[in-house]
């Protein structure tokens, strides 16, 4: 999508304009459903959640978008950190509530504490990069979640091997702080 359509798009999402939706959600919609699903994993019906939160709250705030400031990728993406974050936040919250009451809520009966522990690892890993600027996030993701080479990585930012390296070093030691302070206070985990 070029500047102009950009453009064209924002001013009918600030006018309230249907087409203007419609052109939207056609461009960005699968995308942001790809970015989203990369930080939440495999619940589809997670993920369906917040993007369709994401573009609920696109829609309360598009009087608001300037494309001065961003575009509308930027834009739609930040509105989908803020959700995921919070979906994460709710769901520790809803975790805290039932650990109260029980052994634990996700339990099957036959699961492993072994795959529990990694399915809360996972989730742990996910709400940590929620946390992180995003462009740590999008680094970090493409490097470990996506398997992207540094220099795959360095054509795409127009960056050389170098600074990838060196920002992926800082985004790893922001990953490290980030997840220590989530981390904090919870038992360790143990081997049967």
């Amino acid at each position: 999508m070029d500047e102009h359509q950009e453009r064209e798009i924002a001013r009918g999402l600030r006018g309230g304009n249907p087409d203007a939706w419609r052109a939207l959600y056609d461009a960005h919609a699968e995308r942001v459903w790809r970015a989203v699903a990369r930080l939440m994993g495999p619940s589809a019906t997670d993920v369906a959640d917040v993007v369709q939160e994401t573009f609920l709250a696109a829609a309360r705030s598009a009087a608001a978008f300037d494309p001065d400031r961003g575009t509308l990728w930027m834009w739609l993406w930040g509105i989908a950190r803020v959700r995921i974050a919070l979906h994460y936040r709710q769901e520790a919250q809803r975790d805290r509530l039932l650990r109260a009451g029980a052994d634990h809520p996700h339990r099957r009966p036959g699961e492993t504490r072994d795959a529990l522990a990694d399915g809360e690892l996972n989730a742990l890993v996910r709400a940590t990069l929620t946390e992180l600027p995003a462009d740590y996030e999008t680094l970090l993701t493409a490097k470990y979640m996506d398997g992207d080479s540094v220099e795959t990585i360095a054509s795409r930012e127009r960056a050389t091997a170098g600074a990838v390296r060196s920002k992926l070093a800082r985004a790893r030691q922001a990953f490290r702080d980030t997840f220590g302070k989530r981390t904090a206070g919870r038992p360790a985990r143990t081997e049967p």
